[in-house]
């Protein structure tokens, strides 16, 4: 039957939110109402579905779906789904602050329009290409040579681009909001990987921040205007400290004028982003323009060299040492620079002396083969001279000081490590289109081909510079950082077309840009990781202005920056950063390819064209290129981060993401249960897995938290706890009680700190639940092999009749099952994890050999800090038959071989006459019992005598003689007719044989196999009493309860007897294994 809907255009929302608006009100109440009926199921949340707008609609689009009408609380029409679905928009983090006020309070928003070259191309492109590329690319190749420097550039692009093939999967694999790779980390690895790394992240892209700004500053410093220095160079030897002074603080001004440009409009940022990258693109043209023009005229740029060493051109302009003019002979400056006079008889510096000053060109070409010459690296220690290798040199004596000669110095020592960590920040960028994968047109589309396209573009831009510089530039001008030798010129503006300025200006730009980016991109990275709450400290950096911009977040990001700036040196932030990015990037492929190895079924990409080997690959270069660039940077960012995930483990707020960890561990789990023999484990392997029983009170709380100190002390984390209790009644009736148990558990076992599972049963009596739990609680070979209880305090109550049945049963079943029973005795006096004996012992009663588990209890609690001071003492008892000497020295020799230290002590017990207290105690257990039974009406005579005392109280006063039939039905099925005689001669009969009965009771005498049980426990009381009774525990072996079910009143007894003044009692009942073994 078709339904009737209105589709209703996007357009036209605001104006139905309008009309709901109105109609909100009338309607709460009646949503109120309505939301009790149906099944009693709570409305799902989706991240797609607004629950509330939904339950509305429901009550007209089910008017012909009346057959599901009870069902529309929880699941919506299909129509209104799709709707939703249709409607959905994906804004970037910080446009709306209070979710809650989503529907009253958004502006129309326009749908998105970009494609794949506007929104995600050229955002990449603008991202890699930067500050490396201008200020330091031409120094690698020609400090590495042109194939390290190859090997440095296809390593680090090749990681991007194995990363770029995840990150594609991973984004393509459902709609990925505002967060980008934190998101993308986060919902596959978990909250605790993705916070640790969505904050390395964040550090990265603040430090990138910081890097960028220190590349704009060096350019506007050594470049643009040199003059505008603040620390002006006194003496030689100083450059470099009044170079990092600038640094410091032109960066703090421009980091504080650069965030205030971010706080006043993040807008104005987003609109001059294509001007700084036209500045980019047109900067690169210009480099290839001018490599083509040196095939045919190459620039003037010549260097002036002194034997083989490059000489600055700073402080002098002719490259020569003496010039002739009216044939006159006249020293240059640059003799007075290594002279003492300009007197051609002057003291020169001897290598000045010793060789000639020549003058080559710094650009010859690429058609001058001078690619052959910068084929090999040219690595050099701190304060070296830059040489030319084929150059004639004469070697002078060693000079002990060149520092105020105009040489061109190296300022770092290099090799090729080093070069790997300054190159990478080049080519990060790389996740600029996911985290616009809201303002695209079809994100699952755009993102990859955008993607991958741009590093394709800038691999081959960077690879081809490579070659083309080492092609083209003398190695000594690349090996000059800082061009001193071109007159302070940009090395690679020398070679662009149609002049250096082109590359200057457009780097600058370009930096500042990039430094802007940054500076909006990190806030709002910290804000999405803050309004998670899964990092409990950095939730204030989630509040912002009002439109949502993150304004707390901003501040650290300046903050943070400001360290980047004060390092000041672009060399020195560029590996820190590196480190951040590459464990980023390892997180994406370890994510990509956990999903695909697990084949979860919500893993269905887009993007084809992945595979987990990719992955993998990827995984292990950026792992590779951490301990790479360097080794010692890689284990404090993975500090940093290990320190992140602890801390969101521990403090952080419990989410449930569905995450790739979550189902690896549930794989890992499977795994390990098939691998577990499904039969008992070998002796040596033997530990309690406890099945604990709780008893609850009416409220669901537990009525002995003690038990579950207890269970943690035994337990110490290791092993498997189990952690049970029963409810009595339907299931279908207790379920809300279910949940309100099962939490109260939980809660508790996490305030006493025991690690393990709860398991609720709901059963018609407890008796059965009991059972249920013994027999069927664990799984497979993680199957519990122990059952701890506390002893039933109120057994002997008479509104407690059948605690000490359900007691009795539960040692029954424990034995049928073959499992060990720990019975906890005054579990109330027990310690709690804070409480710290500091002196004491744990006594053992060894009475009958129970596989060893008297032995072992100990030794489990004394790991434990509450136990560990206490001392282990050993009891045993002799027979009269017995050597109690010889038992003594077996029992140590045993104890040695168990490697465990206590001290060891025989009882003797030779006295068989049974006391007259003994056979009284007997005789009051069996009369008590007896009275019992006699006490308990049957279900039938309960009823009758109820019936006739309602007969009795109804009868009419004024007829006392009058017959009162009343027809009482019995099991027989016979119909009675009472009258006055009737009643009173059967009340005097039930009352004589009542009198009969109580006085057999008092005659009886007691059975004989019960003194003697009495006898035992009596004697064997008043030895325990006599040697223990002031230890911190006691444990002794539990007797089994009689074979005859008649009987089950007076086993209680029995251990009532055995335990009596005893503090806290252990009783313990193996389970017919051993537990314990000599044997390594």
């Amino acid at each position: 039957m078709p339904t009737s809907f209105t589709v209703v255009p996007v357009e036209a929302q605001g104006e139905e939110r309008q009309r709901d608006g109105q109609q909100r009100e009338e309607e709460d109440e009646g949503d109120e109402r309505d939301r009790g009926t149906g099944d009693g199921i709570a409305r799902e949340s989706s991240p797609f579905i607004n629950c509330a707008e939904l339950g509305r609609g429901s009550m007209y689009e089910g008017r012909n779906m009346a057959l599901f009408e009870e069902e529309m609380d929880s699941n919506p029409m299909v129509s209104s789904l799709l709707n939703k679905l249709a409607n959905y928009t994906n804004l970037t983090q910080g446009v709306v602050e209070h979710e809650a006020d989503e529907d009253s309070k958004r502006k129309e928003v326009k749908g998105p329009r970009m494609g794949t070259f506007i929104g995600v191309y050229l955002p990449c492109l603008q991202n890699i290409l930067g500050v490396i590329l201008f200020l330091r690319l031409t120094w690698i190749v020609g400090t590495a040579g042109v194939l390290e420097s190859f090997i440095i550039v296809f390593m680090c692009c090749a990681c991007t681009m194995l990363t770029a093939i995840s990150m594609s999967a991973i984004a393509t694999n459902g709609v990925v909001p505002a967060g980008g790779s934190y998101y993308m980390i986060s919902r596959s690895l978990g909250p605790e990987f993705g916070g640790a790394v969505g904050l390395c992240f964040y550090l990265g892209t603040t430090f990138a921040g910081a890097m960028y700004i220190l590349g704009t500053i060096e350019i506007l410093l050594t470049y643009i205007s040199p003059s505008a220095a603040i620390f002006k160079v006194a003496d030689a030897g100083e450059e470099t400290e009044a170079m990092l002074n600038n640094m410091r603080v032109y960066g703090t001004c421009i980091v504080i004028l650069m965030a205030i440009v971010v706080f006043v409009g993040v807008k104005y940022v987003n609109k001059l982003a294509l001007v700084f990258l036209a500045c980019v693109i047109l900067s690169i043209i210009a480099i290839y323009a001018g490599v083509i023009k040196t095939a045919f005229d190459s620039p003037d740029f010549p260097i002036c060299l002194l034997g083989n060493r490059t000489l600055s051109k700073r402080s002098f302009d002719v490259c020569a040492k003496f010039t002739e003019s009216n044939n006159e002979t006249k020293t240059t400056p640059l003799w007075l620079l290594f002279c003492d006079s300009s007197l051609l008889n002057a003291t020169c510096d001897d290598y000045f002396s010793l060789n000639n000053v020549t003058e080559i060109q710094g650009i010859p070409g690429i058609m001058s083969g001078v690619l052959t010459d910068n084929l090999w690296s040219a690595y050099s220690e701190k304060g070296s001279i830059v040489e030319k290798k084929d150059q004639p040199s004469v070697a002078g004596p060693e000079e002990s000081k060149m520092g105020g000669l105009p040489y061109v110095f190296t300022d770092i020592m290099t090799y090729f490590t080093m070069l790997v960590g300054i190159y990478f920040p080049s080519v990060t960028g790389i996740m600029a289109g996911s985290n616009r994968s809201g303002d695209l047109k079809d994100a699952q589309k755009s993102i990859p081909t955008g993607t991958i396209l741009a590093i394709s573009t800038t691999s081959f831009i960077y690879l081809s510079c490579i070659v083309l510089f080492g092609a083209c530039i003398e190695g000594v001008i690349l090996r000059d950082k800082f061009g001193e030798a071109v007159n302070g010129n940009l090395v690679v503006g020398t070679l662009a077309w149609p002049s250096p300025w082109v590359i200057v200006i457009g780097s600058f730009f370009s930096t500042c840009g990039a430094g802007l980016q940054s500076l909006t991109g990190a806030p709002r990275l910290l804000q999405a990781i803050a309004r998670d709450g899964i990092v409990p400290f950095i939730q204030i950096f989630g509040h912002g202005k009002a439109n949502g911009e993150p304004t707390w977040a901003l501040l650290l990001t300046v903050g943070i920056c400001e360290i980047g700036i004060l390092i000041a040196s672009l060399d020195s932030v560029a590996p820190i950063l590196s480190m951040f990015f590459l464990m980023c990037y390892m997180f994406v492929n370890l994510a990509c390819a956990v999903q695909t190895l697990l084949r979860t079924p919500n893993w269905r990409p887009r993007f084809k064209y992945y595979h987990w080997t990719l992955s993998f690959v990827g995984m292990s270069l950026c792992l590779a290129l951490m301990f790479i660039c360097s080794w010692y940077y890689a284990l404090i960012a993975m500090l940093i981060a290990g320190c992140i995930y602890k801390y969101i483990e521990y403090r952080g707020a419990e989410k449930e993401w569905g995450d790739g960890i979550r189902g690896l561990s549930l794989n890992a789990a499977r795994y390990a249960l098939l691998r577990v023999e499904d039969g008992p484990p070998h002796t040596k392997n033997w530990r309690p897995q406890l099945l604990v029983l709780l008893n609850l009170d009416n409220e669901q709380l537990v009525k002995h938290p003690r038990l579950l100190s207890f269970t943690s002390q035994l337990k110490a984390g290791k092993g498997l706890t189990i952690v049970g209790s029963v409810l009595q009644g339907i299931y279908l009736d207790k379920c809300t009680e279910t949940h309100k148990a099962e939490e109260n558990v939980k809660a508790l076992m996490g305030v006493e700190k025991t690690k393990g599972f709860c398991q609720i049963v709901v059963s018609p009596n407890f008796r059965d639940g009991i059972s249920y739990l013994i027999q069927s609680a664990g799984l497979g070979g993680m199957k519990h092999n122990t059952v701890l209880m506390a002893w039933p305090q109120s057994w002997k109550q008479a509104e407690n009749r059948f605690s000490w049945k359900n007691f009795v049963d539960t040692v029954r079943e424990t034995t049928s099952a073959q499992q060990a029973l720990l019975v906890a005795k005054n579990i109330d006096l027990f310690p709690t994890n804070q409480e710290r004996f500091t002196e004491g012992n744990i006594d053992v009663w060894w009475i009958v050999h129970d596989g060893g588990m008297l032995m072992l209890l100990p030794f489990l609690l004394r790991q434990h800090k509450v136990w560990r001071k206490c001392k282990m003492r050993i009891f045993t008892v002799a027979q009269m038959d017995d050597n109690s000497i010889q038992m003594k020295k077996d029992l140590q020799m045993f104890l040695y071989h168990l490697r465990l230290n206590a001290q060891v002590e025989v009882v003797e017990m030779f006295e068989n006459d049974i006391s007259a207290f003994t056979y009284e105690k007997t005789l009051m257990m069996e009369q008590r019992s007896q009275m019992l039974k006699q006490m308990q009406l049957s279900k039938n005579e309960r009823e009758r005598e109820a019936q006739l005392i309602h007969d009795k109280n109804t009868a009419p006063r004024s007829a006392p003689a009058v017959e009162a039939s009343v027809a009482v039905a019995v099991p027989e099925k016979v119909q009675m007719t009472w009258t006055k005689e009737k009643f009173v001669a059967e009340k005097h009969k039930n009352k004589d044989s009542n009198v009969s009965g109580f006085k057999d009771i008092f005659n009886m005498k007691p059975n004989q196999s019960n003194v003697r049980r009495m006898h035992t426990a009596v004697k064997l009381n008043g030895v325990v009493l006599n040697k223990s009774q002031h230890a911190q525990l006691v444990l002794l072996n539990m007797p089994g309860p009689p074979k005859n079910r008649k009987g089950d009143e007076n086993y209680m007894e029995f251990l009532e007897v055995l335990t009596e003044g005893l503090d806290r009692v252990l009783l313990v009942r193996g389970s017919g294994r051993e537990v314990i073994t000599i044997y390594s």
